[in-house]
């Protein structure tokens, strides 16, 4: 896969975005999925703190702001480029090494279920460096672990900018902990993610 060339003057290889976020970032993605760029040349998995329910709406809201794909995971899905999955409500979310999601139905971690925790550091297991992943806004510390996982497999970490969140307190605990290798505010992150995606110029 192509190297990208970033604003930020680091070189991403990438075969899999992964977003966490609590409160206040579900407004961030309602503007970030519209501004994507299809087809993706990654698959972008989104972990998002919402209500135990066994509904689809977030699924069909979020597929209505987009023309790419988006699907919420069930057990044993094939993870494929060019597709947008969201975690199922009360799960934990992981990727394994044969290129299948599984869920998990074990005790919350950071109060959460699904965590962005296990998540991250799945993918990051599985992934290794060509691994993305962006923590948003949100009240708890969730994900701070995980991008610390992502980096040490030499994957690349990208932290909402606090000012920019509804709640800033789960992006700075990311920055505090030294684990975010760049500091986005919306528009930064729309166009970094954009610039991920190798297809429009193959």
């Amino acid at each position: 896969m192509a190297k990208n060339r970033l604003n930020a003057g680091h070189s991403v290889d990438c075969s899999v975005v992964v977003i966490g976020g609590s409160t206040g970032s579900i407004d961030v993605l309602l503007r970030l999925l519209p501004a994507l760029q299809p087809p993706l040349s990654f698959a972008l998995i989104i972990v998002v703190h919402r209500r135990n329910t066994a509904d689809s709406t977030l699924a069909h809201l979020f597929s209505l702001k987009t023309s790419v794909p988006v699907k919420e995971v069930d057990d044993k899905d094939v993870i494929r480029p060019g597709t947008i999955y969201l975690a199922p409500a009360d799960y934990h979310l992981l990727l394994e090494r044969d290129g299948t999601f599984s869920l998990d139905d074990s005790e919350k971690i950071n109060y959460s279920r699904p965590s962005i925790d296990v998540t991250f550091e799945s993918a990051a297991d599985v992934c290794g460096s060509q691994l993305v992943g962006v923590l948003l806004s949100g009240a708890n510390a969730d994900g701070t672990a995980g991008l610390k996982a992502i980096k040490s497999t030499g994957g690349f970490t990208v932290v909402q900018e606090p000012n920019t969140a509804q709640v800033g307190f789960m992006p700075q605990q990311a920055i505090s902990g030294g684990v975010a290798d760049n500091v986005l505010d919306i528009p930064g992150l729309i166009r970094f993610i954009n610039d991920l995606n190798t297809t429009r110029s193959r």
